[in-house]
């Protein structure tokens, strides 16, 4: 079990940039997959971006390849989502999550079913 705290939300412009920081307190061991997901208001959760903590394999929904990068800080215990050219479609709560068992063999689980760890939200507000 770790201990998952979003930071880096808040409000931009269209076509603007924030880095999403996720901090663990508890270690974050090399089998594990990192996640990050989002919701908006009336939408269900959303994976957005995964990465395998080990290999750094990565995964992007459709809707955010070539915009946002997600990565690691291995020695930080961090996971970052670094979103360009935000659209206001990407406004949202966003989660970080960590799958503790993951098939590593596939790339990072789009299903928050198979996520055991979430942080607490950190606000994304895109503005037209």
């Amino acid at each position: 079990q770790v201990q998952l705290v979003e930071s880096g939300g808040g409000l931009v412009q269209a076509g603007g940039s924030l880095r999403l920081s996720c901090a663990a307190s508890g270690r974050i061991f090399s089998s594990y997959t990192m996640g990050w997901f989002r919701q908006a208001p009336g939408k269900e959760r959303e994976f957005v971006a995964g990465i395998s903590w080990s290999t750094g394999r990565t995964d992007y929904t459709d809707s955010v390849k070539g915009r946002f990068t997600i990565s690691r800080d291995n020695a930080k215990n961090t996971v970052y989502l670094q979103m360009n050219s935000l659209k206001p479609e990407d406004t949202a709560v966003y989660y970080c999550a960590a799958d503790r068992q993951p098939n590593i063999w596939k790339p990072p689980s789009s299903m928050e079913n198979v996520y055991d760890d979430w942080g607490q939200g950190t606000q994304v507000t895109v503005s037209s």
